[in-house]
């Protein structure tokens, strides 16, 4: 692995510091690792509802039609999923790519089969040598993704038109049905699914895992704002080509594509200090499953900095859960692509929690020269 590169920052501004997720309505603190679920319950309505929207109901019922059985490993099972209500069914396809075993192996479930990158075959081959499975499917087809064309387009809001989610809660929708699905068809090991996705690829993910808690593991790509940055922090940094670049902002991602968030979202955008959340509460909410937050030191619109802060505020929560070994990260080199290297990361965490193998390296360094942390409160336990 190549030496990281330092990135330059060049305008660093909080907006204020990042609130305690440990806090109760009443202004008291979670003190006990029992009063979880209260707590991840208490996290939900400020960081999902407000963020994305009420989030739809479950559907009422699920069907698997298999179109295309190649009878081979690799060569990718295609699959229509049925689903939404009986009276408006939403449908999607779903592609399985299988390792050459008869074992049940780890899937990776990816709804980003709108972008490019996962139809490169070093991307997908670096999943089946590893004997982990890899499910995709298109989020567009369940929710438009056009900027410009509206809100609230597309088959789901067909079907469930009464809530006021933005394209996000009906992507990560998709993620949850994508499950179901893979327990129907019965070719893999459930017990160790991994959602990932890159940019708004990888706020869908990052969403999706914090709702299903059958993902065992989390893996948001590259997300910006919106998911693993950070509300209260704007950067302006120098990457490897020697641009000054800002990174992206609530207000701007509020702008450019308001359909994808929450309507209470995109009216308070524009003061990030009055949020009543910020992106460590999402992340807290996978504890204490697996996390890993993947990034790149140059992809400056993705705020990397904003994520590490996030991320380090959301280890508190890790840490009084007893399951600070969850949490991962890292940077590479490069700017905003799923790339082969973080494919091979995720592989590493992917064995290390199935085989308990070491990591490979480059985990946990950072491009830039640490700032102090965004937040003075500390875990209950930590006296």
């Amino acid at each position: 692995m190549s030496e990281l590169f330092e990135i330059k920052i060049t305008e660093y501004k909080e907006f204020s510091k990042l609130p305690d997720p440990f806090l109760k309505q009443d202004g008291t603190r979670y003190e006990n690792p029992d009063e979880w679920e209260e707590m991840r319950k208490n996290l939900y309505k400020p960081t999902i509802e407000f963020q994305y929207g009420k989030q739809p109901p479950c559907p009422e019922f699920l069907e698997v039609e298999p179109t295309y059985t190649p009878g081979k490993a690799r060569g990718g099972n295609t699959y229509l999923i049925h689903s939404g209500t009986k009276e408006k069914p939403i449908r999607f396809r779903l592609k399985l790519f299988l390792p050459n075993t008869e074992e049940k192996c780890p899937v990776v479930i990816d709804g980003d089969g709108c972008f490019e990158y996962p139809y490169n075959r070093e991307f997908l081959d670096k999943f089946l040598d590893n004997n982990i499975a890899f499910a995709l499917f298109d989020r567009t087809e369940i929710a438009h993704d056009v900027q410009g064309e509206g809100r609230c387009k597309g088959a789901f809001y067909e079907t469930y038109n009464d809530y006021n989610y933005g394209a996000f809660a009906a992507w990560a929708w998709g993620y949850s049905r994508v499950v179901d699905a893979l327990e129907v068809i019965d070719k893999t090991d459930n017990s160790l699914i991994t959602f990932t996705g890159h940019s708004r690829g990888g706020k869908t993910a990052m969403l999706a895992g914090a709702l299903d808690e059958r993902a065992a593991i989390v893996n948001p790509n590259e997300t910006c704002a919106g998911a693993c940055s950070c509300n209260r922090l704007f950067i302006k940094a120098i990457g490897e080509d020697g641009v000054e670049r800002p990174s992206e902002t609530a207000a701007s991602l509020a702008k450019m594509f308001p359909f994808w968030m929450g309507e209470e979202f995109n009216e308070m955008a524009e003061t990030p200090e009055l949020l009543p959340f910020d992106s460590h509460f999402l992340k807290a909410m996978v504890a204490p499953r697996v996390l890993f937050v993947s990034e790149a030191g140059s992809d400056i619109w993705a705020n990397p900095v904003g994520s590490w802060q996030t991320t380090k505020a959301a280890q508190e929560v890790y840490k009084f859960l007893g399951k600070e070994e969850n949490l991962y990260w890292y940077f590479r080199n490069g700017t905003h692509y799923h790339a082969i290297e973080d494919v091979e990361k995720l592989v590493s965490v992917i064995k290390k929690v199935k085989y308990g193998e070491p990591l490979c390296d480059g985990f946990f360094k950072t491009p830039f020269k640490e700032p102090p942390l965004m937040y003075d409160w500390k875990n209950p336990l930590d006296k």
